[in-house]
């Protein structure tokens, strides 16, 4: 029989809580995304400024404190690791409602990013240990859930709470909230052994960070990943941050009517027009994102078991077939167009977390996956968090003069050309993972 730590229903149990916990960090990462535009009023910001909160920001230390947080995972315990992530960032988010400056709620931001750095690739290398690699790729698509759900409840919650008790309250309940569930991931969350569902078995050899960079500085893929990776982050993370903005600002009077259907507890007495952009971005990313995160799991697993190159051709075509859905979504001004053409959007461009994070955990031993996660995160997060917010922010800034309140909508268009850049990597990376796979 199964020891306790690996049965059916108790691995089941872990990717639920590891779910509920990647929820909230997405919650607490994305929540300022629907509330930037009343704080952009009150703290007298521009959207370059805004872009640094959404962006460099959180990043800067969310990426570089990752790599030795993962070094240490890999040697100590990662559940007391992924703990203490979460109670450090839940509290910076509660933070960020104290602010009376930009400067201040950069700093608040720093603090969430500093927690987060903590909080995923520890849950990658878990998950590797907890089920074996016919499942993985499903099961990291699983715990991927917590990205649109995440999402989805940070900018709806968001959304609600702005419009009842304003944007400092809405961080101050998330902030606790996440604080709350910290103890019970604490106290139910067993370390697995690692490497016990690999061919080589358990193993617990410690690798030196010099070990892990030795290993993938010869692995072409683990760099092509991460680049492809990275370059359609730079549209993911920008397209969380500023849809709800851009609906706002462009689709504000045309709100109202598309949700006229809603039942009247949904929508309080005068509500805003940014409480209708949350429920309509909210639908977004929380339909069309599952259903992207769970058919890139199942198309990994069908497809990898006879071609490893399908771990990267899987996601190279999602995001070609992306771009005229873009041109359309962004270009189009019916909103029922728009609203169709995102939600294909989001399912298209979450394909690849399944078949991407699965081939990183697989190019390197067990006792290197959480290190080796990190630096693909950092790279991934740095340019696609770091580079793709601040950027839109920019752009939408200079374009200003001459489009107006519209300028955000042309300044998004600069993603048709990161999604092409992720399938082309995407597309050589199919060519070499065959070779790189860690067997």
């Amino acid at each position: 029989m199964d020891k306790p730590q690996t049965t059916a229903k108790y691995r089941a149990y872990i990717l639920f809580i590891l779910v509920v916990v990647y929820t909230f960090n997405f919650i607490d990462r994305q929540i300022i995304g629907i509330l930037k535009e009343p704080i952009k009023e009150e703290l007298g910001l521009t959207d370059t400024q805004l872009g640094w909160l959404g962006g460099p920001a959180f990043a800067i230390f969310y990426t570089t404190l990752g790599v030795p947080i993962a070094w240490l995972a890999d040697r100590t315990s990662r559940t007391w690791i992924m703990t203490g992530a979460l109670s450090i960032w839940s509290a910076m988010t509660a933070v960020c409602g104290l602010a009376m400056s930009f400067w201040q709620l950069f700093l608040a931001r720093v603090g969430v990013g500093v927690g987060e750095a903590g909080g995923v690739a520890p849950a990658y290398s878990l998950i590797s240990d907890y089920f074996p690699e016919d499942k993985r790729a499903r099961a990291l698509s699983i715990y991927s859930f917590g990205i649109p759900i995440g999402s989805a409840i940070g900018i709806v919650l968001g959304g609600v709470l702005l419009d009842l008790i304003g944007w400092r309250y809405a961080f101050f309940i998330v902030g606790i909230l996440g604080l709350l569930v910290a103890p019970i991931f604490l106290f139910t969350v067993r370390e697995p052994l690692r490497g016990a569902f690999d061919a080589g078995g358990a193993t617990t050899e410690k690798a030196s960070f010099g070990d892990v960079m030795a290993v993938i500085a010869k692995k072409p893929s683990f760099w092509t990943l991460s680049l492809g990776g990275a370059s359609s982050s730079m549209m993911g993370y920008g397209l969380i941050y500023w849809l709800p903005s851009y609906y706002y600002r462009s689709f504000g009077d045309a709100l109202p009517g598309f949700f006229s259907w809603l039942p009247d507890f949904l929508v309080p007495n005068n509500p805003g027009p940014l409480l209708y952009a949350s429920y309509f971005y909210g639908a977004i990313l929380l339909f069309g994102g599952m259903l992207g995160v769970w058919a890139g799991g199942w198309a990994a697993d069908k497809f990898g078991k006879k071609s490893k190159g399908a771990y990267a051709m899987i996601p190279a075509i999602a995001f070609v077939f992306t771009i005229p859905f873009f041109l359309l979504g962004v270009l189009s001004n019916s909103l029922l167009a728009v609203f169709l053409a995102f939600m294909v959007i989001q399912t298209l461009s979450l394909i690849w977390l399944g078949p991407i994070i699965t081939a990183v955990q697989h190019l390197v031993p067990p006792n290197m996956r959480t290190t080796a996660s990190a630096i693909f995160l950092m790279i991934n997060n740095l340019i696609g968090i770091g580079v793709g917010t601040l950027l839109l922010g920019w752009l939408s800034d200079v374009m200003r003069e001459q489009f107006g309140n519209e300028s955000l909508r042309y300044a998004l268009l600069s993603g048709t050309g990161f999604y092409a850049i992720a399938a082309a990597l995407l597309f050589i990376t199919a060519r070499t993972l065959k070779k790189d796979w860690h067997r």
